[in-house]
């Protein structure tokens, strides 16, 4: 696999020591050419934390950066053109960090590393 994008709980786990990962998962996210990291997974997590929902999450904001530089991750910023595909989806999905998600891996031509399968209503490649 030459190219895949981390869903946030993907990226979550991966940074706790990667023992949810599923050892299929794990292998892509260490044998792929490039692991992309959504802005929309960075928001998600802010979101989240200031929500109480992530609350250990506070570190992990303060360096998410050079977190994720360190983990030889790329970031993928969220392009009009990414924008524009998550708002005209079609479907009832809600979620709009998924939407953003499903958009990138679409107009990228990446597989999303994820456990949800609401990615494969969408004509996502999705590993697990």
């Amino acid at each position: 696999m030459s190219a895949v994008l981390l869903d946030t709980h993907v990226l979550l786990w991966w940074l706790q020591g990667g023992s949810k990962l599923s050892p299929t998962a794990r292998t892509i996210m260490q044998n792929s050419g490039q692991v992309f990291v959504s802005a929309a997974s960075a928001w998600e997590i802010a979101i989240k934390h200031k929500a109480g929902k992530l609350e250990a999450a506070g570190g992990l904001i303060a360096r998410f950066q050079s977190i994720i530089e360190a983990e030889n991750f790329l970031e993928l910023p969220i392009s009009v053109r990414h924008a524009l595909e998550a708002g005209l989806l079609k479907g009832s999905h809600k979620d709009p960090f998924d939407r953003v998600l499903i958009a990138q891996a679409r107009a990228e031509g990446v597989a999303v590393v994820s456990t949800d399968e609401c990615f494969d209503d969408y004509g996502v490649s999705r590993l697990w």
